[in-house]
């Protein structure tokens, strides 16, 4: 009697063990969901990252003319320097927002493939 008890007690365990960590797994469309709102951030941001580098570089533009202007070229040099970096520091943002779009629209179509799956794997019943 008590080898059942144990044999039952070990096959409870076995089975309840795995659905009850399944059951704490966020499901794909969750995932998916996530990843779209995370995705939707990071190019909100890299949108911002964007519009003050364009800022900083209109910045620059008008201090290297005051520069100029003056007479000190050592200082517009530098200011030819900054406009670099900015410049540089966009085209990153733009690559970064164009990763994001793609990321976006993929993880879309993951959700949308989820979804699809869920609806019709369940069987319909009149």
């Amino acid at each position: 009697m008590r080898n059942r008890t144990f044999i039952a007690a070990l096959l409870a365990l076995a089975l309840g063990v795995p659905a009850a960590a399944r059951a704490q797994q966020p499901s794909d469309t969750t995932r998916d969901r996530h990843e779209v709102r995370r995705d939707r951030r990071e190019l909100r941001q890299d949108r911002r990252d964007s519009r003050g580098d364009r800022r900083d570089i209109r910045q620059d533009r008008r201090e290297r003319r005051q520069d100029v202007r003056a007479g000190d070229s050592t200082a517009a040099r530098q200011e030819t320097r900054d406009i670099r970096q900015d410049k540089r520091d966009l085209r990153n943002d733009r690559r970064d927002r164009r990763s994001d779009r793609r990321d976006v629209h993929q993880d879309r179509r993951d959700l949308r493939r989820d979804r699809h799956d869920t609806t019709q794997a369940t069987p319909k019943t009149p």
